[in-house]
């Protein structure tokens, strides 16, 4: 698509911009993730193709993960550093592998404070987080100092291995951030009290990286645009906090939204795109320097209103960039409906990094294993996939992308399988994204589609395939309850696709992910997504954040239905949801009423409702109906007629296993089955 397209339809996120001394050759930086690829033996190996990818694909600045400036600051033992005594070796590698495909990258200078997972835990105070057991000894004036130090330290060797700059990260409730909020401040030497002492410990540090490395270096300051913390900082202080940082040499600011253990979600799906900018906007109207808009925007469309009316001068995408390395290419070329969209799960970013593993992407496998994919092509062949949901769209378009001739069998009219469930529970509506991306691919790379076709043995044997993929995917488990074919039980099929209409009462078996999406659906009032303004009242959010953290009395809406969750197990409902996600769902559920029971041993169902026990004592929930909740088994059907035929097939995604719904492991499977073919 010709330059004058292009700018018609993205104009001002494509369009470069001066920063500093440098000019960026767009609006798009690809924000800092944590992604543990530093701590491998060879961390440049990876990282290399990793950041290389993203600059190739068109992001104009990159962020790297924080290393910290001192010991203390790691985040964990072991955790990346750039102090002296270390390797500069791998981050020139990287740096050098950005520059060669146009784009600039940063390294983000961070220490962690009160946050570190490790025996040498240093604060401001000695006050400590409710999402850390450690209690951090509060720094000394001259720890201080040698702190500041640290970060000019880290910052001239970020320079000597060739970075164009640094981000020195502010915001999230890491260290600098707890000197700047009084929930965390309560020193009364000139580090703490009023707003100009709270702020000197960010302001010195700007100062002296900015004197010790002169203009050409690109200082970015990742400032709390909103705390969402109690006694966190007024949009007023923070404002003060801005004039400052910028008076004391700053080139560009970034944004971060409230801290790690904020109560308000910022980043997960349930959060309405660009929510946040709001606190953006605002702040920009106190700075001339540029200023970085943040959280919840994934698509072109997005980043392009919020930098045409004037929220922001950039946008900075951090998972829509591991989602897509391509995004910005995809949109100079005009083709939003190519780009593989970030739908805010946290499944493989976010809660792969809580349990120690290397970040990846479910809708993308290859993010962050770049290195483990051989993109060479492979002698063509024939492929019969049956189903189309996530394993089944996964492996027919890569393989199909990859030179393959795919035929796709689909019982049902449609396809997605699935996905088709996910999308209808509110909030991950983002599902609409994984199916259209999906569809998309299929069509593009050609593929046979067949809809409303149940594949035969027989058939795919007639048609000769070289390789014949089952991802039938799953059916739900129907417990043996007396009583389970009463008219009032009704399957979560039937309730997510709209076959019934629920009651008032309603009981659900199973406290799994399908279960607690099933309550999410029931209790939303109304139809449609959440907007923004909903949102932010939901969960007492004071966009002019008046008020300390920018906290406001909540005030969720109402459910309009009587919702109980039940299992047999006496372990805590809910505690297989997502890491990163399953506080807030659990949360939200809780405001509206809904409660889960562990511990029950099922007797009857009958016109009355459920009969269980709990501890041997009896008891009855009225309900108008019973939803099916109860787990899931592989859709074997068809692996089992092949095999009597002699027939040899791959099972993949729920047809293989079924514990949960689980498209992650789906598409992964998917992908990788494609790339071995």
């Amino acid at each position: 698509m010709s330059s004058m397209s292009e700018q018609a339809l993205y104009p001002t996120l494509l369009s470069p911009m001066r920063v500093g001394a440098h000019t960026l050759r767009n609006r798009v930086i690809m924000g800092s993730m944590h992604t543990r690829l530093e701590h491998e033996s060879e961390p440049d190996k990876r990282q290399r193709a990793f950041y290389g990818a993203r600059a190739k694909g068109g992001a104009a600045l990159i962020i790297t993960g924080g290393f910290s400036p001192n010991e203390a600051g790691r985040l964990e033992p072991g955790g990346p550093t750039l102090m002296e005594g270390d390797d500069l070796a791998p981050h020139r590698s990287v740096v050098e592998e950005v520059h060669r495909h146009g784009a600039k990258i940063l390294m983000q200078i961070l220490h962690s404070g009160r946050y570190a997972k490790h025996d040498n835990i240093l604060g401001v105070s000695s006050i400590r987080s409710p999402i850390n057991p450690r209690v951090p000894r509060p720094m000394t004036e001259a720890e201080i100092d040698a702190t500041i130090d640290d970060f000019v330290s880290s910052a001239v060797l970020a320079t000597k291995a060739g970075y164009d700059g640094v981000e020195i990260m502010g915001s999230e409730g890491y260290l600098i951030n707890q000197f700047t909020a009084q929930r965390t401040n309560d020193r009364t030497d000139r580090w703490g009290g009023s707003a100009e002492n709270r702020h000197r410990f960010p302001v010195e540090i700007v100062k002296r990286v900015r004197a010790a490395l002169g203009p050409d270096f690109l200082v970015m300051y990742r400032i709390s645009a909103i705390d969402l913390v109690e006694r966190g900082s007024t949009g007023e202080e923070i404002d003060q906090l801005a004039v400052a940082v910028q008076a004391a040499g700053a080139d560009i600011f970034n944004t971060g939204v409230g801290w790690h253990e904020a109560p308000v979600p910022t980043i997960a799906f349930s959060v309405p795109r660009a929510a946040f900018s709001f606190a953006v906007r605002r702040l920009r109207k106190v700075v001339s320097i540029p200023i970085v808009g943040s959280n919840r925007i994934n698509m072109p469309d997005v980043a392009e209103n919020l930098l045409a009316e004037g929220a922001c001068d950039f946008v900075s995408m951090a998972r829509p960039m591991l989602a897509d390395p391509d995004f910005v290419l995809k949109a100079q070329a005009g083709k939003p409906e190519d780009i593989n969209t970030c739908i805010a799960c946290n499944q493989a970013c976010l809660d792969f990094i809580f349990s120690d593993r290397t970040a990846t992407c479910l809708v993308n496998p290859r993010a962050c294993r770049e290195t483990e994919f051989d993109e060479a092509p492979r002698q063509p062949k024939r492929i019969a996939v049956i189903g189309s949901g996530p394993a089944g769209l996964a492996v027919a378009s890569t393989a199909a992308a990859r030179g393959h001739r795919v035929t796709l069998f689909e019982e049902q009219g449609e396809l997605g399988g699935q996905i088709h469930l996910a999308r209808r529970v509110p909030g991950k509506t983002e599902f609409n994204e994984m199916l259209r991306y999906f569809l998309r691919q299929i069509e593009a790379a050609k593929v046979d589609v067949r809809l409303g076709v149940r594949a035969t043995p027989d058939d795919l044997a007639a048609e000769a395939f070289d390789k014949i993929v089952i991802a039938t995917g799953i059916l739900p488990r129907k417990p043996d309850i007396d009583g389970i074919d009463h008219p009032k039980v009704v399957s979560y099929l039937d309730v997510l696709l709209g076959r019934v209409e629920v009651g008032r009462r309603v009981a659900i078996i199973g406290t799994g992910g399908i279960g607690y999406d099933v309550a999410e659906f029931l209790t939303h009032a109304g139809h449609g997504e959440t907007t923004i303004e909903q949102f932010l009242s939901e969960y007492g959010v004071d966009p002019t954040i008046s008020a300390p953290g920018g906290l406001k009395p909540a005030q969720p809406a109402p459910s309009p239905r009587q919702v109980t969750l039940f299992q047999r197990g006496q372990s805590r409902p809910g505690g297989r949801l997502g890491v990163s996600t399953g506080w807030i769902l659990r949360n939200r559920l809780r405001g509206r009423g809904v409660n889960a029971v562990a511990g029950v041993a099922y007797r009857k169902i009958d016109d009355l409702g459920l009969h269980y026990h709990v501890n041997g004592e009896p008891r009855l929930f009225e309900a108008d109906h019973i939803v099916i909740c109860a787990g899931q088994l592989p859709n074997t059907a068809l692996a089992e007629e092949m095999k009597r035929k002699g027939l040899d097939a791959t099972c993949i995604g729920g047809a293989e296993r079924a514990e949960e719904l689980d498209a992650l492991r789906a598409i992964q499977q998917g992908v990788r089955l494609a790339y071995d073919l």
